[in-house]
């Protein structure tokens, strides 16, 4: 017999993606995808169950299949296409991965647990140190948001490695994935014809690319070898770093530089401009910026990212098309921003 995985949140792409990927695993015997929604696309012979996770009935699943190995990807900071809301996103964040912990410690088939984290964990803020390591102090812990959600998220993992030290439990935190089937608000940001800036802030940026996303998930669901412990707490993206002016030229978009830092003033643009999940710590980021190291995810896990952070921006830009618009398109789009905040100035 060979491993049972179940994975969450398939109907994503990003989800729907791992769950094709780990089917072609030689020990892998049978895929559980697991989502309240119903996937729009194919999930190769993997086995569907449409229940949500926030609901008991998960436990009835891992008890049905006798799933040895969990893949937590239902933690994500936007609803899924129009459906859903903050709220509905927070709920399945944190209760689902509440609901779906309870249910692992209660089976005793379960053996690895891997979560889809983000390095939001560390906030974005002008004291933060240049790049954070894993065990790094967080001066100041996100307050709200999708960031917030993740630290609660990891709390409620970490209790459960306690109370099931029997469990391989890994913990990946992504820098922001991209690629060309991203659904994230940062995606959602560069995709705009132009892009609010801070004035005076050109904060660093990393990215880890889809496909890099999807391998790293794949071993560390995997039966670790001896030399590679698949354990623990990691950071997970590609080398170096990207200055979000440098991002912008090459989408080809103009920045529009805002000179009120308010985080409520530049929220109102985002929402005019047709992103309404666009949180004060992401705003944060685009501010601040964040850094992380990757050592362990070298050392330790022995992954190396095919894609550098430069290569899964341009993958993802190449994805998007041209940036320039038609003058009279770029105009009515710098008319709804400018309406919406006066005083904002264009570069």
């Amino acid at each position: 017999m060979g491993r049972v995985v179940l994975v969450t949140g398939v109907a994503r792409q990003l989800g729907g993606r791992f769950v094709r990927r780990v089917l072609r695993e030689p020990d892998v015997d049978r895929v559980i995808g697991v989502d309240a929604a119903l996937p729009e696309h194919d999930l190769g012979g993997a086995e569907f169950v449409q229940t949500d996770i926030r609901q008991p009935t998960i436990g009835k699943v891992l008890a049905q299949y006798g799933v040895d190995t969990v893949v937590h990807m239902d933690v994500n900071g936007t609803p899924l296409g129009s459906r859903g809301s903050r709220t509905t996103v927070k709920e399945t964040n944190v209760i689902g991965t509440m609901q779906l912990l309870g249910a692992c410690q209660k089976a005793p088939t379960v053996a690895r647990f891997v979560v889809k984290s983000s390095t939001s964990v560390y906030g974005s803020a002008s004291r933060d140190p240049a790049v954070f390591g894993e065990t790094t102090p967080v001066k100041s812990l996100p307050s709200g948001g999708f960031a917030k959600d993740v630290v609660e998220v990891e709390g409620y993992v970490r209790g459960f490695a306690r109370r099931r030290p029997d469990v391989a439990v890994c913990v990946l935190r992504f820098a922001h994935v991209l690629g060309p089937c991203t659904d994230s608000p940062l995606a959602e940001y560069f995709a705009l014809p132009v892009l609010p800036t801070i004035v005076g802030f050109d904060p660093r940026l990393q990215f880890v690319h889809e496909d890099d996303a999807i391998e790293v998930l794949r071993l560390t669901a995997g039966q670790p070898r001896r030399s590679t412990p698949h354990s623990g707490t990691f950071n997970i993206a590609g080398d170096g770093v990207l200055l979000l002016s440098q991002a912008a030229r090459r989408l080809g978009r103009p920045t529009l530089p805002l000179f009120s830092p308010s985080v409520t003033w530049i929220g109102s643009v985002l929402r005019a401009v047709g992103i309404t999940d666009f949180s004060p710590e992401q705003i944060r980021l685009l501010t601040h910026g964040r850094v992380v190291d990757t050592t362990q995810m070298r050392e330790t896990l022995g992954f190396w990212p095919t894609y550098s952070t430069a290569g899964a921006f341009m993958d993802y830009a190449r994805s998007r098309g041209a940036g320039l618009l038609p003058p009279e398109a770029l105009a009515r789009t710098v008319d709804r921003i400018a309406a919406a905040l006066p005083g904002a100035g264009q570069n």
